[in-house]
């Protein structure tokens, strides 16, 4: 594979104040802080939508609660037949819907890699 043809995609992150704070000081630029109130669900459709049209942003990093209130988007995204960007749900501040969140990640990276991945 040559030099021209490998394509450097971006991180992107839609999270609360906390979350983004964080990634911005790790470098991520594509970022964006939902605030929270009545119209979160709405803005965080449409920012997962922008970044999942985007053809420079190969990751989307999303809170858990987020992932929740863009209901059935975000499996939309995730049954389709495209493989970029994927989506990442991490855990907010207040903790994690998943019991085993150790099993919750090897499953995950087996779905999309179709190998587990363990640190």
């Amino acid at each position: 594979m040559s030099e021209s043809s490998v394509k450097n995609l971006e991180v992107a992150v839609i999270g609360d104040n906390e979350l983004v704070s964080a990634l911005r000081l790790a470098g991520i630029r594509r970022t964006r802080v939902i605030p929270d109130d009545r119209t979160a669900a709405d803005e965080i459709r449409t920012s997962l939508q922008e970044y999942m049209s985007d053809p420079d942003v190969g990751v989307v990093v999303l809170l858990e609660e987020f992932a929740d209130l863009a209901g059935s988007l975000v499996l939309q995204y995730r049954q389709s037949k495209s493989v970029l960007p994927v989506i990442v749900e991490v855990p907010s501040k207040r903790g994690t819907k998943h019991p085993d969140v150790v099993g919750y990640y090897k499953q995950f990276s087996r779905g999309f890699l179709g190998f587990d991945i363990e640190i």
